[in-house]
């Protein structure tokens, strides 16, 4: 068996992986030396803290100054620059252009899904969860490509319908679309005749789960042919398996949904720099 293509088995919550680090630090703002006054805080190390918070959960203060060498309010105000910057949203997209010159971005087909979390502390972009007892809930909506690998990303509240956000995901596309042909694929959430007609508009054909409406016959399906197209809505209900791996994405601690948003996009670009790395 051939160890470079064999995924580690554990990830360190204290650390970046050195590879990702050496992909992601040239995105960073650079340190300015020889001005007056203390000098800031090493990348690294807050981009450790950082990254320790994704995986954990915990509150910022919960960070000691000995973990990383920096307090936790040098890390979460440095956090909150980058995020103001607009650093994590630049990190996914150069992860993506690396996965697509490792592996090629696999246009033809994508998957669209979204998953709701608890979110006891958020303020906007929240909602009674239809799905947790009217519980207050954010919800994560994705576009995958055909190997899983986040095209875009857009948070809402919990009791907003999916169909509503099919638009926004595909205009909110991280890289540039190719022109080749493209194949839509959604569950039945997103059967509704304006998502069709967007879907057709945007040049994709539409793969959407049909939904049985009031006195509608069980049998035949309608849809012709739909029960012959290959299951590959998995892919994306898969990529949000591996969000919630991290505490701070399965449930939102973040009062502010730019701030949950950018934890989201440091966890995307994780994800698809082991599929470059890893397949």
């Amino acid at each position: 068996m051939n160890k470079s293509n064999t995924k580690p088995k554990n990830v360190s919550y204290n650390k970046v992986p050195g590879k990702l680090w050496k992909k992601i630090k040239k995105h960073l703002p650079k340190i300015e030396k020889g001005k007056p006054g203390r000098p800031r805080a090493d990348n690294r190390a807050v981009m450790n803290g950082i990254w320790y918070v994704q995986w954990t959960g915990c509150q910022w203060k919960a960070i000691e100054k000995h973990f990383f060498g920096v307090s936790s309010s040098v890390i979460h105000d440095r956090f909150q620059e980058w995020r103001a910057q607009g650093v994590f949203v630049r990190i996914v997209q150069a992860m993506l252009r690396y996965y697509g010159r490792a592996r090629h971005v696999r246009w033809t087909w994508q998957s669209v899904d979204s998953k709701s979390v608890p979110a006891p502390l958020g303020q906007q972009d929240t909602g009674k969860n239809p799905t947790d007892r009217a519980k207050m809930g954010s919800k994560i909506h994705i576009l995958v490509d055909q190997c899983g690998a986040p095209l875009a990303i857009h948070v809402t509240g919990a009791n907003e319908n999916d169909k509503w956000y099919a638009a926004a995901l595909i205009l909110s596309i991280l890289i540039k679309r190719p022109t080749c042909t493209q194949h839509f694929c959604a569950d039945k959430a997103y059967d509704s005749w304006d998502v069709h007609v967007f879907v057709k508009q945007q040049g994709y054909i539409p793969h959407i789960k049909h939904r049985r409406r009031v006195n509608e016959p069980k049998d035949p399906c309608p849809i012709p042919g739909e029960h012959s197209y290959p299951p590959r809505r998995w892919v994306s209900e898969r990529t949000l398996g591996w969000l919630v791996r991290r505490r701070s994405i399965r449930t939102r601690w973040c009062k502010k949904p730019e701030n949950w948003l950018a934890l989201i996009q440091l966890a995307c670009a994780h994800i698809v720099f082991d599929l470059a790395v890893f397949g």
